[in-house]
């Protein structure tokens, strides 16, 4: 018979686990974002997920049809930086709070840098888990002098 102390400690041990398995969602996501590679990309997302980011609703598909052209046509790199998140889990659901980084190298040598938090509620389904529902909160923006390569 398991004592208290280990049925705790396997508690612990598969929240910890699903965690990073959320944390590994979400690294998809800015991945596939930064490296225009769709299929990772959408293996962040549900399906019939959904999501608002500045002026667009609507879902992960249609995020990425509508981001990337805009990406490809103003920009020559992107960058999503991931910072702290806080995840709470609900049996199959999770909702996550992540504050992120994001810079981006434009067409014109200008850099632009903006900052916010992607609110999330993720779902495990089979198994695995991804995003059903963001929110991405853009909280500041700028564009700041460049300082391009070779230093």
């Amino acid at each position: 018979m398991a004592s208290e102390a280990t049925l705790d400690r396997n508690a612990r041990m598969d929240a910890l686990l699903d965690k990073q398995d959320i944390r590994e969602c979400m690294e998809r996501f800015s991945r596939g974002m930064d490296r225009s590679d769709r299929a990772i990309y959408l293996s962040a997302f549900w399906e019939d997920a959904e999501m608002a980011a500045g002026p667009f609703v609507g879902s992960a598909t249609d995020c990425w049809d509508w981001a990337v052209p805009m990406h490809e046509e103003g920009q020559i790199l992107t960058h999503h930086a991931l910072l702290q998140s806080n995840i709470e889990l609900d049996g199959d659901s999770a909702h996550a709070e992540t504050y992120y980084l994001f810079v981006a190298r434009n067409r014109d040598e200008s850099v632009v840098t903006a900052g916010g938090r992607y609110i999330d509620r993720l779902e495990r389904r089979g198994g695995e888990w991804r995003i059903a529902l963001r929110t991405n909160i853009i909280e500041w923006a700028g564009l700041p002098p460049a300082i391009l390569p070779p230093f």
